[in-house]
This record gives C-alpha cells, sequence and structure tokens, in this order.
C-alpha cells in the first residue's frame, strides 16, 4: 500500500466527450482521488463503467445535463457526501465527500468547486454573471470560515480566478479581464484566508515563477497567453503533509483538449 496520497483536479469540459483523454490523464497522474468539473451529463448517463475499469471503484457524482457538474473518483471508500447551494442556486458546482484514507483511521474532508466564470464584463450592476460570481466567492469565506479541525481537509476545482500578478500572462492588462479583476482577487483572498488555506502549487512554486492552468481556445495555446484558475488548497493538518505538485501541461496539446490540464498534489499519508 503507497505511503504517499495523489490527489489531481481537473476541469474536463464534458466527461463523455473526453473519456480517451481522462484515461491518459489518470495513466499519467496516477492519482488516488481525482476530482472533476463540468463533467456536463446527468447523474444517469454518467460513464460510471469505464471509470470504474481505470481504478475507481469508489464514484461520488452530481451532475445536469450540458452545464456544469461535479464528480469525485476515488480508489477509497467514499462514506458519505453532500452539496452547498451556493447563491441559492440548484446548478451543480459544489461536491463535498467524505474519504476514508488507507491504514488510518483518518477521514479526508473534499470540497470539489466549481466556480461561475462570471462573463465578459467586469462590473456587478450591468453583468449578473460577475455578480454572480462575486456573490458566490463571498459566500465561500462563509461556508469555510469554521475552526480548523484536526482531519486533513482540501478544497480544490476550477476556482476560475488567478490571483496573484504571475498568476496571469500579463498582470496590467489582465487588471481589466474577468477572472484577475482587483474585485475578484479580493474575495478571493478573503476566502482563504477565512480557513488559513495553503495554496499548495504557489508553496511549491513561489512567485515570481509563471503558473499557469489554462489557456483559451481562441488563441494558440503555445502561445502561453495562460492563467492560473486551478486551485487546491489544503489545511494545516494536511499542507505539513505536503511532498509535491504537478501541472499536466502537455494536456492542453493533446487532441480535443479541454481548455484546462489538470493538477495534482502528493501529500505522505498522516
Amino acid at each position: 500500500m503507497s505511503s504517499t496520497l495523489r490527489i489531481a483536479t481537473w476541469n474536463i469540459n464534458s466527461v463523455r466527450l473526453r473519456l480517451r483523454l481522462l484515461a491518459r490523464v489518470v495513466s499519467h497522474l496516477r492519482p488516488d482521488i481525482l476530482c472533476l468539473q463540468e463533467t456536463k451529463v446527468e447523474d444517469a448517463l454518467f460513464p460510471n463503467d469505464p471509470i470504474a475499469a481505470m481504478g475507481f471503484p469508489h464514484r461520488c457524482i452530481r451532475g445536469e445535463k450540458s452545464y456544469n457538474g461535479m464528480a469525485v473518483l476515488s480508489k477509497y471508500p467514499i462514506v458519505s457526501s453532500s452539496h452547498i447551494a451556493f447563491c441559492e442556486r440548484l446548478d451543480t458546482r459544489h461536491l463535498s465527500t467524505q474519504i476514508t484514507l488507507p491504514n488510518t483511521n483518518t477521514t479526508l474532508n473534499l470540497h470539489n468547486l466549481y466556480v461561475p466564470a462570471g462573463g465578459y464584463k467586469p462590473n456587478a450592476e450591468k453583468n449578473e454573471k460577475f455578480a454572480h460570481k462575486l456573490n458566490f466567492v463571498e459566500e465561500m469565506s462563509r461556508h469555510f470560515s469554521e475552526a480548523e479541525e484536526n482531519n486533513p481537509c482540501i478544497l480544490l476545482g476550477d476556482l476560475n480566478i488567478a490571483p496573484l500578478p504571475d498568476d496571469v500572462w500579463n498582470h496590467e492588462t489582465m487588471l481589466r479581464v474577468v477572472s484577475h479583476t482587483p474585485a475578484e482577487v479580493e474575495r478571493f483572498t478573503l476566502a482563504q484566508k477565512a480557513r488559513g488555506w495553503c495554496d499548495v502549487l504557489r508553496d511549491q512554486h513561489p512567485a515570481p515563477e509563471k503558473v499557469y492552468t489554462w489557456w483559451s481556445y481562441r488563441r494558440p495555446w503555445e502561445e502561453n497567453y495562460g492563467r492560473r484558475l486551478d486551485h487546491i488548497w489544503a489545511n494545516k493538518t494536511l499542507a505539513q503533509e505536503l511532498r509535491s505538485t504537478e501541472i499536466l501541461k502537455e494536456a492542453r496539446g493533446w487532441e480535443q483538449p479541454s481548455d484546462h490540464v489538470p493538477v495534482l498534489a502528493e501529500f505522505r499519508l498522516p
């Protein structure tokens, strides 16, 4: 039995369309737990059998037709699950699971999130999508600010905000672009500080290193106009066990790719 825990997140942008790519991701990263966003499929049509064959006997899904959708794929038993209706909406943007870690009496609390993109105009009064995004991130601060527990806890997913100047290809230009505006970054930073989350990617790759996880379909991704929109946050109990992180950048160049690439963190088992 492995002495490490490998957890990955990926906005797959349709699990049925990219099932073959999912198998490649699993082969490359060898995750014990893989969290997906934008599965874009109703629960009854989720491809359970082929994903089980990839090595994930335990799965928790929460989907809807054509939009959003979350999944947690695990080698280890999922003992319970729940979700939060952010902004009092029933869209599938959050999935919480509790997973029994191997050879321990420990339960991992995991939150898989898909923050709204926010549209194109960074004006909450004129753009309802942007207002929704700001409200969603504000609610994150309230929902995830409870006292630190002893069990390891992780929050990850497509959080759709690049908070640091080195999380985007050009800081000054991107200040006016949804995903990097001051209004978003301020709320994002408060949500991270509310529970003292450790940003594990930046723990391993501190600024000023450029770190990206998303490249637009609108221009060749090789030009590297990227943004860091996908995040893994760990509480103190888990962060002290962090060993390494990996961004599977090459996946952006595969045939029919998602515009996001998978991100992985490896921890020592407590």
